[in-house]
């Protein structure tokens, strides 16, 4: 599977953005994806996920209650909305996929920028 993250962009502090993944072939419903993090300087971080069965999500503590992972399977794509935004969150933000039930990511996305001006 091929991933084209997109929606990245400058936003002040308070402000929001929605990101979105799109997946290429015809087997995404049976993928997990995810969305991950890597600011300047430090390692690439997990930021959210939903599962490909039942649609269960999980967040890093960090973006609880802020960001919300969806996807639309009819679109094959994942969308994170990112609210309340804040400028420690600025970093590019990569999308990556999983078949259900694995635990290592195997394909991810291209990255997108976010940067958030205090």
């Amino acid at each position: 599977v091929q991933l084209q993250a997109s929606g990245g962009g400058l936003v002040q502090a308070g402000g929001s953005l929605r990101l979105s993944c799109a997946a290429s072939g015809r087997t995404f419903s049976t993928f997990d994806m995810g969305w991950f993090r890597q600011a300047p300087g430090e390692e690439r971080k997990f930021v959210a996920a939903i599962t490909a069965i039942g649609g269960s999500t999980s967040y890093a503590d960090s973006v609880k209650g802020r960001f919300t992972i969806s996807r639309d399977n009819a679109k094959n794509t994942v969308y994170l909305q990112m609210n309340s935004l804040k400028p420690e969150d600025t970093a590019v933000y990569y999308c990556a996929a999983k078949r259900y039930g694995f635990i290592k990511y195997d394909y991810w996305g291209q990255g997108t920028q976010v940067t958030v001006s205090s």
